[in-house]
């Protein structure tokens, strides 16, 4: 089994930063894939990036490309979102995804381990 646990959200202003954490424990399954997620009140689930196990392929959708970066340190099974010039609409509950074989995807049917979410309020 594996834990994730999203850390790091709060409220920002308009074209403010925050970092999210997530932090994985239990079994890490090679050439796995993580990603992160958000829902905002009243809508889907949606993709927001991804990133493969050796750090590479990082796909981001095309609402956050150019704002938002993930990184992920395999040492200390982490890994990070660093939004930048964030926006009202960016306001969700943001979750950590965990894919425990190898491939990539963009739904949420398409990972297995999920964190509890941390939430994101942009506004003035």
């Amino acid at each position: 089994q594996v834990q994730l646990v999203e850390s790091g959200g709060g409220l920002a202003q308009p074209g403010g930063s925050l970092t999210l954490s997530c932090a994985a424990s239990g079994r890490m399954f090679d050439h796995n894939s993580m990603a992160w997620f958000r829902q905002a009140p009243g809508k889907e689930r949606e993709f927001v990036v991804s990133i493969r196990w050796d750090g590479g392929s990082p796909a981001y959708s095309d609402s956050v490309k150019g704002r938002f970066a993930i990184s992920r340190d395999n040492a200390n099974d982490t890994v990070d979102l660093q939004m930048n010039s964030l926006k009202p609409e960016d306001t969700a509950v943001y979750y950590c995804a965990l894919r425990s074989y190898y491939g990539n995807s963009y739904v949420p049917n398409g990972y297995n381990y999920w964190g509890q979410g941390t939430s994101v309020t942009v506004s003035s």
